[in-house]
């Protein structure tokens, strides 16, 4: 039983915590990563991530719609809305959005059929909307604690982009480009709203209410991965409706 009389941690001693929430459970440390930045993985385990994680990417930014529909600060608001823009780009530049369906081309993938989100396996769909229900009705504490899975993701992003560019012909500065903007993209949501945490998380109850979210999220992106192991390395077991290797394919590129 947690001692009620424990008072809460420092900013910094907080901070220290969340690292380390990270440090434990990011999924940097999941096999798939590994086999991926390592040049293990065939073509058609490739294309599969591309798919199911695009399905990620695609609800980042309704993630991030809902989160603003329950936001009255205007200040809040205003910072928080580039995010949206990072993924739907604006009328000027293309976004993250954009920037993936070129690595579903460069794979050899229809991005038609990758933009249609059809294919996607179910614990996919199963993990990112349960991420999208968890902003949308937690308290804004919560929901944005769980956002900090981005101070972990420059160090992923510079492993697969090296990874890429090592190991598989697929891999130029376009399709990689995703992973590039992220590199400044992520460091800068991290700096507002970590500090955004850190300012509001002074009990002890809210330091582990954020914890708890942060954790949660790691696990959404763990259960991703687990799902694509599961379906196309091993044991190799493609649930009903999720894309077939040899499916939705350019033409001309590699079965």
């Amino acid at each position: 039983m947690k001692d009620v009389t424990q008072t809460a941690a420092t900013p910094e001693e907080f901070e220290a915590r969340l690292r380390a929430i990270g440090a434990a459970r990011y999924h940097d440390r999941h096999p798939f990563h590994h086999r991926l930045h390592g040049g293990g993985c065939t073509i058609d385990e490739v294309r599969a991530w591309v798919i199911n994680r695009f399905y990620y990417q695609s609800r980042i930014p309704m993630k991030d719609a809902a989160f603003l529909s329950r936001v009255e600060d205007p200040t809040l608001r205003r910072i928080w809305r580039g995010r949206i823009e990072d993924h739907d780009g604006t009328a000027e530049r293309p976004g993250g959005i954009t920037r993936w369906l070129k690595l579903a081309e460069g794979v050899g993938l229809d991005p038609d059929y990758v933009l249609s989100c059809e294919g996607v396996m179910p614990a996919t769909r199963f993990a990112v909307d349960a991420y999208v229900r968890y902003v949308r009705d937690e308290p804004l504490l919560k929901a944005v604690a769980a956002s900090l899975t981005e101070m972990f993701a420059p160090a992923i992003h510079e492993e697969r982009i090296a990874g890429l560019l090592k190991h598989y012909a697929f891999a130029n500065q376009e399709t990689t480009s995703y992973f590039r903007h992220r590199l400044s993209e992520a460091p800068r949501e991290v700096a507002f709203g970590l500090q955004w945490v850190l300012d509001r998380a002074t009990t002890l109850r809210d330091q582990d209410d954020a914890a708890a979210a942060l954790t949660f999220k790691t696990e959404v992106l763990w259960a991703q991965l687990d799902a694509l192991w599961g379906g196309y390395v091993a044991p190799g077991r493609i649930p009903p409706g999720a894309w077939q290797p040899g499916e939705a394919l350019l033409p001309g590129a590699r079965p």
